[in-house]
């Protein structure tokens, strides 16, 4: 047999189908990103460290096309942005109450008003958890505000890396589509987009300010879902929210329950890995499924 007929073998049917199948990539490479992303966040452990694997699962889980260098670049400015905006109010205007209350009014409408006129959603939902969170983190001391801003942004990069290099080992099929455009940004005047940030901000505002004033800091995940819920100013799209949040938290919480009894069964860093790989498959297969649910 010659060299040549041994070449011209063809490769296995299996092997073509699932390459060429946007489904099984997609989720094979949800959790290649997110179990390296996670064994290298667990097992350096610098401050923040688990905000890698949740940044880069939120990164993975949407079906965007293969990001390009600048794209990257983009997301990672938009993080820095948006916790640098959030140092501002912590660092500077904290001191001066009156002054904060009325920044972060504005800040806060800005945020919603520009996501209604098209804006980007990551950058909506970093600037309201800067907002939110490193003001109240402030209240109890300066430095760990600035260091939690720091930190994030490091876990940020890591994960923007550990997407980029994901997308690099497993890119989508030839001709696959990916999320539809998006309308675009709208740089006019838009009443209906005015209306709706104003609506989102007084929503969010009084909670923001009980909190900050009775410096709830054991309570800041309820502040945050609370902006973030409002990103949607209408009652029935905020109540289904709601009840998809409410119904994740109990199937998350209940799969993170078994997760921990079985490490803590198993304490061993393979163990971790091979349940981890089998958690994030499974989580990957269930997003991509196609099923609205």
């Amino acid at each position: 047999m010659s060299t040549e007929a041994a070449a011209s073998f063809p490769r296995p049917a299996s092997a073509a189908r699932w390459r060429s199948d946007a489904r099984i990539v997609r989720t094979l490479r949800f959790a290649l990103g997110v179990w390296a992303g996670s064994l290298l966040a667990f097992v350096v452990q610098w401050p923040l460290f688990f905000l890698t694997p949740v940044l880069a699962a939120f990164f993975m889980s949407l079906p965007l096309p293969a990001p390009t260098g600048w794209n990257a670049v983009r997301l990672f400015w938009q993080i820095v942005a948006a916790f640098a905006l959030g140092l501002v109010f912590s660092q500077f205007l904290l001191a001066y109450p009156t002054v904060f209350v009325v920044a972060l009014g504005l800040a806060l409408f800005h945020s919603y008003y520009r996501l209604n006129r098209g804006g980007s959603v990551l950058f909506a939902i970093m600037s309201l958890i800067a907002l939110l969170l490193l003001p109240m983190l402030a209240l109890s001391h300066q430095a760990v505000s600035e260091g939690t801003a720091n930190w994030f942004i490091v876990s940020a990069g890591l994960a923007v890396l550990t997407y980029l290099l994901a997308h690099g080992l497993l890119p989508d099929p030839d001709g696959t589509r990916g999320l539809p455009p998006g309308r675009g940004f709208n740089p006019a005047y838009s009443p209906p987009a005015a209306r709706a940030g104003l609506k989102s901000t007084l929503a969010v505002m009084p909670i923001a300010l009980l909190f900050l004033t009775l410096q709830l800091t054991g309570e800041i995940l309820v502040m945050i879902f609370a902006a973030i819920f409002s990103l949607s100013p209408q009652a029935a799209k905020g109540r289904e929210a709601g009840l998809k949040s409410l119904t994740s938290t109990f199937i998350g919480g209940g799969i993170s329950a078994l997760f921990y009894t079985l490490i803590v069964a198993v304490p061993s860093i393979w163990f971790f890995a091979v349940l981890l790989a089998i958690t994030t498959l499974g989580f990957g297969a269930a997003i991509f499924s196609g099923r609205p649910y």
